[in-house]
């Protein structure tokens, strides 16, 4: 989809032609095979339809040239050749997070484009309908082309400007991989993409504060999933499977964060995270400083999800009552986690057929079978 992008620079061109090569493949290589380069083909197959769609409109002979010569310099390997963003995909994300588009457009836009994710899921990370998004998606695209916006890396006194959407892009491709069958590959690629970020941009700390939020968070992933393919929740899990090297590259990360002294969001969950990581279990871990980070956070970043986990710390040091007194004005009702936990206190506190509702409301949200287990 980037590499198409770059030589047309038409996302919605770019768009159905990476669509009619899938259909293509699709139909080719159950009897042909599978090419030695899958993602060459693809990208070839739809330089190809892309082309034809533009021979059969009137402007068409007139850009050919242009774009064939464009087009050829990505040959039919692998586009990874270096650059200032060293990365097509990475390119498309900047692309996608200009400044002429809202920051939720910028978002979800690249989501949708580049993350692999469906219009359901990418509405599902908005905790919006897949109809209200759709139509968010469709307005960016139309004011990219409006507003001509260009396919080309940012110069360097333009990255600050976009690095705020572009880490929110990469953090929610994760969380989406988090929730899906074919999550390892989502999670890998925005790990892929977050190293690539630190390795351009080493002194923004919020880049490193991300990677080591990722890393952390992928750490957990050989003890979050039972033999079965059931989850298993922080309190049960097994800490001596946790990727420890993974866990020391992290608090190497958190360690220069620190020195640079300028806490962002993604530092502040990182530190979360680190307190996490250094308990020997969930009772011994150290609920009143998580507290004091979440503090911390929520004043940077008033999300209801962030208010939601603040007070899950609240209610390890506090109870389920105080806890329950936060979250109960949070307009979360279609944020499976909010039931969950909304269920989960009201069981400590005996109210069982509370409980039981709260939790039907989160399993009738819940987007996998695992989590509705």
């Amino acid at each position: 989809m980037a590499a198409v992008t770059a030589a047309f620079a038409d996302i919605d061109l770019a768009e159905d032609a990476v669509q009619e090569a899938f259909i293509v493949a699709l139909g080719k290589w159950p009897h042909d095979g599978v090419p030695a380069n899958p993602g060459g083909w693809i990208t070839t197959t739809a330089r190809h339809r892309a082309l034809d769609a533009l021979r059969r409109q009137a402007r068409g002979r007139e850009l050919q040239n242009e774009v064939a010569l464009e087009s050829h310099a990505y040959g039919d390997v692998n586009f990874e050749e270096e650059s200032p963003v060293p990365d097509e995909r990475l390119r498309m994300i900047f692309t996608c997070c200009h400044p002429a588009l809202s920051s939720e457009a910028q978002v979800a836009l690249t989501l949708r484009l580049l993350g692999g994710l469906s219009a359901e899921q990418v509405a599902r990370a908005f905790l919006v309908g897949e109809t209200a998004m759709a139509q968010r998606l469709a307005r960016a695209k139309r004011k990219i082309k409006a507003a001509r916006i260009p396919y080309r890396v940012p110069e360097d006194h333009e990255m600050p400007d976009r690095l705020r959407p572009v880490l929110a892009v990469i953090y929610l491709i994760y969380n989406a991989g988090q929730s899906t069958p074919e999550g390892a590959e989502l999670c890998g690629e925005a790990i892929r993409l977050s190293r690539i970020m630190a390795r351009l941009m080493p002194d923004e700390s919020e880049v490193l504060g991300l990677l080591a939020v990722l890393l952390f968070t992928e750490s957990r992933r050989p003890s979050r999933t039972a033999p079965d393919g059931s989850l298993v929740v922080l309190a049960k899990q097994d800490r001596t499977r946790w990727d420890h090297d993974l866990i020391d590259e992290s608090h190497a990360l958190v360690a220069q964060c620190i020195r640079v002294g300028m806490p962002g969001p993604y530092q502040l969950q990182a530190l979360i995270n680190a307190v996490h990581a250094d308990a020997p279990t969930v009772e011994q871990t150290n609920w009143p400083r998580i507290i004091d980070l979440y503090d911390a956070l929520h004043a940077l970043s008033p999300t209801p999800v962030v208010a939601l986990n603040r007070a899950i710390a609240i209610a390890e040091v506090h109870g389920p009552v105080a806890a329950l007194a936060l979250i109960d004005p949070l307009n979360m009702r279609n944020y499976y986690p909010y039931h969950a936990t909304r269920a989960d206190l009201l069981k400590r506190l005996g109210h069982d057929r509370e409980a039981d509702a709260a939790y039907a409301r989160a399993a009738e949200l819940a987007p996998t079978q695992p989590e509705r287990a």
